[in-house]
């Protein structure tokens, strides 16, 4: 898959406008300053698409872009603890309300590959299970590590989340890795082998 252009759509910080479109929904979820606007500006082929920013929790309200074939919806990050606690009971109820109401044909689950997954990193990926949404777990700042580190970081996600090898991506948007790799598995998503 080849992204020849991607542009912002609109932000909503409530359920009653989530953008409605016929194209599949690729959501991009993780806690907050883990790099999804990075990730986001990687896959785009722009830099400042999505707006990046070294303060964590900048992203309060779910970003939809047109990306061609798809939309995505950059979610809300989590377990940012310098909020307030109605600002997090908000950004949880809007982050579970579009898990729970859109359809959603992809959800891109983002770890940072140098620590261990946190308790909401663990719930995400249960609520993932239990309401059946598809995803991939990309583990972001892979540039970060020794190459020989990597597949150790790796192995330790996996096995705190308890998902198989094959389910992860090391990533990082500073060198491209990962990239081609996430956006076939979006590809995959989007367009299933008919059986």
């Amino acid at each position: 898959m080849n992204v020849t252009k991607a542009e912002f759509i609109t932000s909503v910080a409530s359920s009653d406008k989530f953008y409605k479109t016929d194209k599949p929904i690729i959501a991009v979820a993780g806690k907050s300053n883990v790099g999804k606007s990075s990730l986001i500006n990687m896959l785009a082929n722009r830099k400042k698409l999505a707006k990046t920013s070294v303060t964590p929790g900048r992203t309060r309200l779910i970003n939809y872009f047109d990306f061609g074939d798809f939309v995505l919806a950059d979610l809300p990050g989590y377990g940012y603890a310098k909020v307030s606690k109605e600002e997090k009971k908000k950004w949880a109820n809007l982050l579970e309300t579009f898990l729970a109401k859109e359809k959603i044909t992809l959800l891109i689950s983002l770890v940072d590959i140098r620590h261990k997954p946190t308790e909401d990193d663990k719930m995400m990926i249960n609520y993932l299970y239990h309401y059946q949404i598809p995803f991939v777990l990309v583990a972001t700042k892979a540039d970060k590590l020794g190459k020989t580190k990597i597949k150790p970081a790796l192995k330790d996600i996996t096995t705190e989340l308890r998902v198989g090898i094959d389910d992860i991506t090391a990533s990082s948007s500073e060198t491209g890795l990962g990239k081609d790799k996430i956006l076939s598995l979006i590809e995959t998503a989007i367009n299933p082998i008919e059986e």
